[in-house]
């Protein structure tokens, strides 16, 4: 594994993506724009943040310089490769590797109950509905209440259907747009009351 930490994040983000586009939903890491875009939505006094689908750790860093502690940040990240880089990257945050399907007993088992809001990076379009339903069920019996999901897509609608929204219980507004982001990216906050 040493040699694997030396490989720069965006290779390894593409070599995952080679192997398997579906799952990771797109050619490159997030640019700062967009970066700045999902920071930008979290709720004022935020501590604690889980983030799902971590990759190369570009919104870890953003949390982290944005003043949440390492401690206070729980990240799951499904592809084991990235999980890797980003224990290595980040030692002292709660890197996990796992589904976000099973984030209630992934945030059970580390402590992580009632956080201030979720980030993702997860290819929601990409999913079956039960597997949409299972994620969004899963992440906001973590959420504190009016606690929101702050999630990107490469298109202007929201990724999650109009009729799972409502099944949840759940309300979407759009949060922002990186128009110079690899590709054009949208910010889309999901809450619950």
């Amino acid at each position: 594994m040493p040699a694997q930490r030396q490989v720069p994040g965006a290779w390894t983000f593409f070599r995952q993506w080679l192997r398997n586009p579906r799952a990771m939903a797109a050619l490159s890491p997030s640019g700062r724009q967009l970066t700045q875009a999902m920071i930008a939505q979290l709720p004022v006094g935020a501590q604690r943040v889980v983030e799902l689908g971590a990759g190369t750790g570009v919104f870890t860093r953003a949390l982290l310089a944005h003043g949440i502690r390492a401690r206070d940040l729980l990240v799951v990240e499904l592809n084991e490769e990235l999980h890797g880089l980003l224990q290595a990257q980040f030692p002292d945050a709660r890197i996990v590797h796992g589904n976000a399907c099973d984030l209630a007993a992934i945030a059970a088992r580390n402590g992580f109950e009632a956080a201030d809001a979720a980030i993702s990076g997860l290819g929601f379009l990409a999913m079956p509905r039960e597997v949409q339903k299972g994620i969004l069920s899963a992440v906001f019996s973590v959420l504190g209440p009016g606690r929101p999901l702050i999630q990107f897509t490469y298109g202007p609608a929201s990724p999650i259907p109009r009729d799972l929204l409502e099944e949840l219980g759940l309300s979407v507004r759009r949060g922002g747009i990186a128009p110079i982001n690899l590709p054009p990216a949208f910010v889309f906050v999901y809450t619950r009351a």
